[in-house]
């Protein structure tokens, strides 16, 4: 659950004073992440009190944040049924509803308890708020109707910060990327009316590091520690800054202090940050030792964090069985910020281990659909490629080339050519022939696209040939015309090509000399003996195209001389 939490205002508490501040003292515990802290005091507070709504609720709210959610369920049923519908609690109730994809049946709950609390001079604002924090929290939740709940809480009490805080929640979360002037506004309002709510600068360091903003991203944080130098969630942030910039002693550091702000809390998951940092440093029996124990502790409550982990620790020290067996319990828990990176990451194992092509094929195309980050899709689908080639099969090596055509929103010449000729060594001449001709298209210029669709066509139409085989080969020689000197491979195989064909296949002696005489032009080394059927076919007997009539006996692509030196390298390399 996000810390989005908002506070009770104090005029609806059913006791001041030190009541007020202990149950406060119990929410500032859950802003800053300590669980453990605040469940005892809301249980402290409950045991003195049973009926005590405010403490319910946010026992229950603790629970939520825990991942617990069982345990918040069972708390409010209860209470609800004890307090005759209490609103707050009907909320937290609905909320429970949000989280169990159970929309409509929260939304009924969120209204009674509007209802139940309105007055003459409007709605309840703890009410619209924590109305308002249920939905920006939850997945399903109707961001619209928190903004517009949290609004209205803001008119009815504008002096207090959760709300602002919430409000400014709900406008980032409902306009990604489009939201953060109004998400700033409302922190700094939150900051107006309370100066030390540290959560309310971690949110706005939060904002800055959407923004990649390093610099006000880290003075924001700092801030957070500096008005509350208890505040664990500061601490855990800082760490993860420090960790990602490749500073290793200032991460340690922070990560001590996230630890000692918890005390006397200890929660065995924070080794799990500590095997970050041993990983980090490459020691990677350190991190493995740590992070089982995470496992050891947590079984299948362990975080998909600690499992990628030591997927990628075992992968590194060569143990695939085991690298295998993690990053396959990391995607059953199906993370919702797995990306391409991830699904790089099980290729990676995958491809360790023979037998898995298959199973690799379905890891890259998966890779590309969950990423939305394109680098991240090309980056895969580049990698996967490389695979399939260095495993000889062409035709895989070919689809990968394929999708990242169509995922790319510039594709180049090169992606066009590397599919092109990964198709073409597949023995997917189609496919081949396909991407060539979009070759053609978008760069008419260049002679690959031409060269393609010709080595392709050869194979494709081997019976008339004059479909498509004869029509390729008659485009490659007119672009190799405009440059007979740097396109001459091309110029004399095409040229050979259709020699052959006029005098064995159309039977039209007057087209076959035409372009004997023009590889005999091109090809100096092989002149006389082109001489030679030259010669043999003007004394045959004149032939009219698509008959069979006629004795002459010209030469057929087996038996024509290939040039007698290596001519400038051509498109067909593997």
């Amino acid at each position: 659950m996000k810390k989005t939490v908002m506070i009770a205002v104090i005029g609806f508490l059913s006791a001041a004073g030190l009541k007020a501040q202990t149950l406060q003292e119990g929410i500032n515990h859950l802003y800053a992440d300590r669980f453990k802290s605040a469940v005892s005091v809301f249980e402290k507070l409950l045991a003195a009190n049973p009926n005590n709504i405010d403490a319910t609720y946010w026992l229950g709210q603790t629970y939520l944040d825990m991942d617990v959610n069982d345990k918040a369920r069972d708390l409010y049923d209860k209470a609800l049924t004890a307090s005759a519908n209490a609103p707050l609690l009907l909320v937290g109730r609905g909320h429970v509803d949000l989280l169990d994809n159970k929309t409509a049946d929260a939304r009924q709950k969120f209204e009674t308890a509007i209802t139940m609390t309105r007055t003459k001079k409007g709605d309840d604002p703890v009410i619209l708020n924590a109305v308002g924090r249920a939905n920006v929290d939850a997945k399903n939740g109707d961001l619209a109707y928190a903004v517009t709940k949290l609004e209205d809480a803001v008119k009815r009490d504008d002096k207090n910060a959760e709300i602002y805080l919430n409000l400014g929640n709900a406008y980032r979360k409902a306009k990604p990327g489009e939201g953060g002037g109004q998400a700033f506004q409302n922190y700094r309002r939150a900051l107006d009316v309370n100066p030390n709510f540290a959560v309310a600068y971690v949110r706005l360091a939060k904002l800055f590091e959407a923004q990649r903003n390093g610099e006000l991203y880290l003075e924001n944080l700092n801030k957070a520690v500096e008005v509350d130098p208890k505040f664990s969630l500061g601490y855990y942030e800082l760490f993860y800054y420090y960790f990602y910039r490749g500073k290793a002693a200032e991460a340690e550091e922070y990560l001590k202090k996230f630890i000692d702000s918890k005390l006397p809390e200890t929660y065995i998951e924070d080794q799990r940050m500590y095997a970050e940092l041993c990983w980090y440093r490459k020691d990677f029996a350190c991190a493995i030792s740590k992070a089982e124990a995470v496992v050891a502790a947590m079984g299948e409550h362990s975080k998909p964090k600690v499992l990628k982990l030591l997927a990628d620790s075992y992968f590194q020290k060569g143990d695939y069985p085991n690298a295998k067996k993690y990053i396959d319990w990391y995607f059953t828990k199906k993370p919702e910020d797995a990306t391409a990176l991830d699904l790089g990451l099980k290729a990676d194992i995958y491809s360790k281990i023979p037998g898995q092509e298959d199973a690799l094929y379905a890891i890259y195309l998966e890779g590309v659909r969950i990423d939305t980050v394109v680098e991240n899709k090309i980056d895969l689908l580049k990698n996967a490629a490389a695979y399939f080639k260095g495993k000889g099969q062409r035709d895989k090596e070919g689809d990968m080339w394929a999708k990242l055509v169509e995922v790319k929103p510039k594709p180049t010449l090169t992606d066009y050519f590397e599919t092109a000729r990964s198709y073409y060594f597949g023995k997917k001449y189609a496919q081949s022939r396909e991407f060539a001709l979009e070759m053609i298209d978008k760069y008419p210029n260049e002679s690959y696209g031409y060269d393609w669709a010709y080595n392709n066509s050869q194979l494709i139409d081997t019976v008339k040939k004059d479909s498509i085989a004869v029509p390729d080969a008659l485009k490659l020689f007119e672009f190799a015309q405009k440059d007979t000197v740097k396109f001459k491979a091309q110029y004399i195989k095409t040229a050979r090509f259709l020699a052959v064909y006029y005098t064995n296949d159309a039977k039209d002696k007057e087209k076959a000399l035409e372009y004997l005489k023009k590889w005999q032009e091109a090809d100096v080394a092989n002149a006389p003996t082109i001489q030679q059927y030259i010669d043999q076919l003007q004394k045959s007997p004149g032939t009219k195209p698509g008959t069979s009539k006629g004795n002459s006996q010209p030469p057929r692509q087996g038996t024509v001389p290939r040039p007698a030196t290596k001519p400038a390298a051509t498109t067909q390399k593997s």
